[in-house]
């Protein structure tokens, strides 16, 4: 089926129609493949899917002159085109950012924005970190003081955890219901799912805060202010599990996409070590240790996801405690061997090691670079990645589904901060896991710079190439870097 999409103007001032149309037979090029023609008499827009159809519209905007990116581009008078036949398809399905929405808030009209910018790039998932220590973003019906008191901390710390400083500013936010559901259809609209992150059973100190009877002492705390991993993690009755189920049946609700991501990282054990009621459910369960409870919590969590068809995305510490629930899909951050070991245990991986696809990381030895969290990945670092190990083998290669790059907003208080640790290492990442690696450096950098006038069109707040501008630098105030 064809449907004509209107008319433009071909460089000779001459109307020209565009086409676009599903076409089977590009099966051949997979589910997000597309064949894009631009004539003297026309434009065609191919593909056997929807999915594929938006990504010839992303490649078929960068043919025009940046100016189109513009929100009100009335100075180019008119529109041309060059003349090609393009063919093309990712080399990976799982082409992913991630954003912290945790750490600072960041509000609904920016997450869209965001979404326009790594649709831009053919990235297809934005993995959203819902709840953390120090707020909770996620509105719940059944336990609403999840935001009411969850949602806000007193203050937060300026600079690393041993500045021993805070601001003194209450900050906080949530989002509604209705916020996020349109937040979905506006990202699917643009073929990119969202996957959500509610974070257990560690990082909750801020659910904690809110219903203290989910924790493992008989005392109020406050939604933390401080960076770094909290010891105060959820208890493991059958109350907490039901908190679970009900919170992540929430989540169901509202992101209707098949993976769901449970956190699952850095859970100290601390708590669980002195608790009564720890040590009685490892006895129960014939367990030997801690972080065997946490793979059994893990498997509850597993089991939910699965009687509601849902697959359950954790980071790689839920190799820890055990057998992985089935289906599970394991984001390998701690380098890449759990995600070795998950893809040769047949399990399904996201390779996303902190070197290099942490993108709160600094992005070069500048000591003007403003405040990040520690450690260096480049823009050549990004480029230079590879998804999959050399040492894997051909037999689970398969199972590796692709990349993402994480930002973390400890250090990333405002939406341009954001845009400056993202871009234009998002488009390094991005060329990686669509094209391949094995790149050439200089074609990408030169390539590079015609993006950048795209981006600037748009207003984003990147990192230019040869380092910071003088405003985006850390100086010596608050965003400076030690």
């Amino acid at each position: 089926s064809s449907t004509r999409g209107g008319s433009g103007r071909a460089g000779d001032g001459t109307d020209v129609e565009i086409e676009i149309e599903i076409d089977p037979s590009l099966g051949r090029l997979g589910p997000e493949g597309y064949r894009l023609v631009v004539e003297t008499t026309g434009v065609t827009l191919s593909s056997s899917s929807l999915a594929g159809l938006a990504n010839a519209c992303q490649t078929l905007r960068q043919l025009f002159d940046p100016a189109i990116f513009r929100r009100a581009p009335g100075r180019v008078a008119t529109w041309s085109l060059p003349c090609v036949v393009v063919e093309d398809s990712p080399a990976f399905a799982w082409r992913g950012a991630h954003l912290d929405v945790a750490r600072h808030f960041f509000p609904a009209h920016f997450v869209s924005r965001f979404i326009d910018l790594i649709a831009l790039h053919k990235l297809n998932v934005l993995h959203l970190h819902l709840t953390d220590d120090q707020g909770w973003r996620f509105p719940s019906a059944t336990y609403p003081l999840l935001t009411e008191i969850g949602s806000w901390r007193a203050e937060s710390m300026l600079g690393h955890a041993r500045s021993g400083l805070f601001d003194g500013t209450p900050h906080g936010g949530a989002y509604t219901r209705s916020e996020l559901v349109d937040l979905v259809a506006y990202a699917a609209a643009r073929n990119v799912t969202i996957v959500p992150e509610i974070d257990l059973p560690g990082h909750t100190q801020a659910a904690i805060a809110a219903y203290p009877s989910l924790g493992n002492l008989d005392e109020p705390i406050e939604v933390w202010t401080r960076w770094g991993v909290s010891e105060h993690v959820l208890n493991t009755s059958d109350a907490a599990l039901d908190f679970c189920r009900t919170i992540l049946g929430e989540v169901l609700d509202v992101f209707p996409g098949s993976y769901i991501h449970v956190g699952g990282d850095e859970c100290p054990k601390t708590e669980w070590s002195t608790s009564s009621s720890a040590r009685k459910r490892i006895a129960e369960l014939g367990l030997s240790s801690e972080e065997e409870l946490q793979g059994w919590f893990t498997a509850q969590l597993g089991a939910f996801l699965t009687d509601n068809e849902r697959r359950l995305v954790g980071w790689d510490e839920i190799l820890e405690g055990g057998p992985l629930p089935d289906g599970a899909t394991v984001m390998s951050w701690r380098g890449t061997r759990g995600g070795l070991a998950a893809a040769r245990a047949g399990f399904d991986v996201v390779m996303c090691p902190e070197a290099p696809c942490y993108f709160d990381h600094y992005q070069s030895d500048d000591p003007q670079e403003p405040l990040a969290i520690h450690g260096r990945n480049t823009l050549a670092d990004v480029y230079g990645y590879d998804p999959v190990p050399d040492d894997l083998g051909k037999d689970a290669a398969h199972h590796v589904l692709g990349s993402q790059f994480e930002l973390w907003t400890e250090y990333l208080p405002r939406p341009e901060d954001v845009e400056y640790m993202a871009f234009p290492r998002a488009a390094a990442l991005a060329e990686v896991v669509w094209s391949g690696p094995g790149g050439d450096l200089a074609t990408f950098e030169r390539n590079l710079a015609i993006h950048l006038a795209r981006l600037d069109e748009l207003g984003v707040n990147y990192r230019p190439p040869a380092g910071p501008h003088p405003w985006q630098r850390g100086g010596q105030g608050a965003r400076r870097r030690p």
